[in-house]
């Protein structure tokens, strides 16, 4: 049996394990999953922002960053979660944060954490197209990493079925912004261009299941991406050449102009509408032949019986 101080001591050392701030806390993301993967809903900051407080603990370690220590993103915060911000932000990520304060206004330097390991394909990106409506324009709605990769607590590799950038899933990823009419039409894009890929030769094949099918990054790129007026993209002018000649070997000048986002016009249209009918009532005639002649034998073998009879 303990005595009574013994049982004091115990209990004593046991409130300060329980109320103590671990060591290394956000070092580790289970001590920090401990918390978050209990947590549900959203709350409002101080700023006045909604903060996602809820981390499923299976979908993180799943992802790519599975193994990484939260700090490893969320450098402004110390050992002690709770504490006042002050870690230390490396210059290059500082800097980013900085540039794109006004899209991710809740925690810029998670955000631009993103330069830490992808630093030069995050230069890509902040020299695109969408990068520039950020930085140049002060635009919110220019599409940054998280906008194509989703939540940075589940990426998945783009191999991986479930990504948001995976070849079945690239083009409805593109098709939020390019898809979105408001957006479209604030930036005077074509409208047209999910619906015409998704009629293409390419866009039938990838929904018949070939994920070899080029998709949107196969000829406009992934994270350097140009306007289709600028000469450094594959897809000014000539540029073309080299575009489509990865995959189709000899493409010349009069075979690129088949590949565009341009509305075909009402030849094809209709031809196809024409197509579409003839088939169906081949298809059609052949049924109701295949009755009327099963029909007929039915009704000779019953009045020959009849006059046999």
């Amino acid at each position: 049996m303990f005595d009574k101080k013994s049982l004091v001591l115990m209990a004593s050392f046991l409130m300060l394990a329980v109320f103590s701030p671990l060591s290394g806390f956000s070092e580790e993301p289970a001590n920090c999953l401990v918390c978050h993967s209990s947590m549900k809903g959203k709350i409002l900051s101080p700023a006045g922002h909604m903060i996602e407080l809820h981390v499923d603990t299976d979908r993180y370690t799943e992802s790519v960053h599975g193994s990484f220590s939260c700090t490893d993103c969320h450098f402004k915060f110390s050992e002690n979660p709770h504490a006042s911000p002050g870690g230390v932000v490396p210059q290059n990520v500082l800097a980013v944060s900085g540039k794109i304060s006004a899209k991710h206004p809740v925690d810029p330097v998670a955000a631009a954490a993103c330069v830490a390991c992808h630093e030069e394909i995050y230069t890509y990106v902040l020299g695109s197209v969408h990068g520039r409506n950020i930085l140049e324009k002060n635009e919110t709605d220019g599409a940054l990493c998280l906008d194509c990769h989703g939540s940075p607590h589940y990426i998945r590799k783009k191999e991986d079925p479930e990504s948001s950038v995976s070849r079945g899933n690239h083009v409805k990823t593109c098709g939020r912004c390019h898809g979105n009419r408001e957006l479209y039409e604030k930036y005077g894009l074509e409208k047209n261009v999910i619906h015409s890929y998704e009629e293409s030769f390419h866009g039938r094949k990838l929904h018949l299941g070939h994920m070899k099918a080029p998709v949107c990054s196969s000829c406009h790129n992934a994270h350097d991406i140009k306007t289709k007026d600028d000469p450094s993209s594959p897809v000014y002018g000539k540029n073309k050449l080299q575009t489509c000649g990865k995959c189709h070997e000899g493409a010349n000048e009069k075979f690129i102009p088949a590949i565009s986002h341009k509305p075909a016009g009402p030849i094809p249209h209709y031809a196809e509408i024409g197509l579409i009918i003839l088939t169906m009532s081949v298809f059609a005639f052949v049924i109701i032949h295949v009755l009327l002649e099963a029909y007929s034998d039915i009704r000779d073998a019953v009045f020959r019986k009849k006059e046999d009879d």
